[in-house]
């Protein structure tokens, strides 16, 4: 498996004094997903959970939506010099009645880990159809509970720790109980980690659930949300305009600037226990 993390020599300054020590990076490498032996994508992320990514890649494309619908997933031979494997192409085996990607999900270059959307061969791709709505989703969460989910995401974060360069999405319940998280350089692959792991343990649509996410909420991950049944997406970050539209449109509920006891609610408001409004 690839590292975590790398250690680098640089040269630090504090207070205007110099020494030169090792730093711990957070790696990025490349991976390729396949399905069927075809290549699909490349994207850049931190390795580590590679099926769950490759997994929840597929549900964010609307391929496959239940467990069953992924036979096995395998690391693919890389190309060292002494024969061994850079576990950097997973290739994804769906089951029969799967239809493969459409060849309009194909991307013309690689995927960056700021940006899931480089490279799409149509912007019609983009809106892919959910297999489940969340307008009608029941979920209600409490100001306070929704107020500790940053700090419980980031107590969660390990890596983070050692590096300060990763993003994270942590799925919690209403209650504010932990059930998932996963880091990586790209806010998109952390994403779609939480969701392949949900997928591959059968928990798809993921009802009653809100998702945290570390950085800014743009319109590809209110897209991911939607895509697994997830109700809530929260950021401690701005959401753009378009995935406010989006959010707005699917009836999902949009919470940005959630850092302590502030936040925006952008949309799906019925579903917080709020005081009265102003």
């Amino acid at each position: 498996m690839g590292r975590l993390t790398a250690r680098q020599p640089v040269l630090r300054i504090r207070e205007g004094v110099c020494s030169h020590r090792p730093d711990t990076l957070a790696a990025e490498e490349p991976m390729e997903i396949r399905v069927g032996g075809r290549p699909l994508t490349v994207t850049m992320r931190t390795p580590g959970h590679d099926f769950d990514l490759a997994a929840g890649f597929l549900v964010s494309e609307g391929v496959v939506h239940a467990a069953g619908d992924v036979v096995a997933m395998r690391y693919c031979a890389g190309a060292t010099a002494d024969g061994g494997n850079t576990y950097n192409v997973v290739d994804v085996a769906l089951a029969p009645d799967v239809s493969p990607p459409d060849a309009s999900l194909e991307r013309n270059f690689y995927t960056t880990s700021s940006c899931g959307l480089c490279g799409k061969a149509s912007l019609d791709a983009v809106r892919t159809t959910a297999a489940w709505s969340v307008a009608d989703d029941r979920l209600t969460i409490g100001q306070a509970a929704l107020a500790a989910l940053p700090e419980r995401l980031r107590a969660a974060q390990k890596v983070f720790d050692k590096t300060g360069g990763l993003h994270a999405a942590g799925l919690f319940t209403a209650s504010g109980e932990l059930l998932c998280l996963r880091e990586d350089v790209g806010r998109h692959n952390a994403v779609d980690k939480v969701v392949g792991h949900a997928l591959m343990a059968g928990l798809l649509p993921l009802r009653e659930t809100v998702l945290m996410v570390s950085g800014r909420a743009s319109f590809e991950l209110v897209q991911k949300a939607i895509m697994a049944g997830i109700p809530m997406l929260a950021a401690v970050s701005a959401p753009s305009s378009l995935a406010v539209d989006l959010a707005v449109e699917s009836g999902l509920t949009l919470v940005g600037f959630l850092r302590g006891n502030s936040m925006n609610v952008y949309s799906g408001a019925d579903r917080l226990q709020l005081p009265l409004v102003n």
